[in-house]
């Protein structure tokens, strides 16, 4: 019985010094990682990198890591050829296989949400100046915010001869095309608004790129929230680094 006590104590140390240094090797791992990520996407600052599963260990030596997430505050995407802000974005990695320098890595698939701000998505949309879209008739959108559910308030500004109009209309919002889309659901038809649908609808509806997202993810899925569109991100066989 007391040889059988010491190999429990035996087995109970050793089990926690693998513990302890299967922890130890997976910060070290997270770090270098998230090293290698913020030099290879010119982050202003380093993302944070989780690497989940257990042991670490075992994973690392087969060269291949069950799941991975990634987190970055304030990504500069493109839009258009002008920057727009990404205001969170998070992937979850799937697959990842890599060298034992760290200086290669790719994911079989992956998974994730970008959120913009209003105010962000507003700065790319709006037009420098403002469309005519009637004879003495002008129109620019001013503002963005949340319109409940899935839909999106777009605030026009209408410039007419006689006065200026503020109407706000309800659209819906989702990706088409590779780009975050709003399509107005009705337009305001009243006195200088009633024009052809097709004029006002040159302001009101929007198409809008995001490129140049992490590792080559693509847009999925945008939903209207109270701070500004959360877009569901995919993509396979991405280069994380290298």
């Amino acid at each position: 019985m007391r040889a059988l006590r010491i190999l429990l104590i035996v087995v109970v140390i050793l089990g926690g010094l693998f513990v302890i240094a299967d922890r130890v090797a997976v910060n070290y791992a997270e770090g270098e990682a998230a090293d290698r990520v913020r030099t290879s996407e010119g982050l202003a600052s380093t993302p944070d990198v989780s690497i989940n599963g257990f042991p670490f260990l075992t994973q690392a030596v087969g060269g291949t890591l069950d799941d991975v997430e990634i987190g970055i505050k304030d990504y500069d995407a493109k839009s258009g050829g002008e920057s727009i802000r990404i205001a969170d974005l998070n992937a979850e990695m799937h697959g990842v296989q890599f060298n034992s320098s760290f200086s290669s890595a790719t994911a079989d698939s992956a998974t994730g949400t970008a959120r913009i701000s209003y105010a962000e998505l507003l700065k790319a949309v709006k037009k420098q100046d403002a469309a005519q879209v009637a004879p003495g008739v002008t129109a620019q959108i001013e503002g963005l915010s949340y319109g409940g559910g899935d839909k999106v308030k777009v605030a026009v500004t209408v410039h007419t001869p006689v006065g200026t109009l503020h109407p706000t209309v309800l659209s819906s919002i989702k990706v088409t095309d590779g780009k975050v889309s709003a399509r107005a659901d009705s337009l305001p038809k009243a006195g200088a608004l009633d024009l052809a649908e097709g004029r006002i609808r040159a302001v009101t509806d929007f198409q809008q790129a995001i490129d140049d997202l992490p590792a080559g993810i693509e847009l999925d899925r945008v939903e209207a929230v109270k701070d500004g569109v959360e877009i569901s991100v995919k993509g396979s066989k991405l280069d994380l680094v290298g």
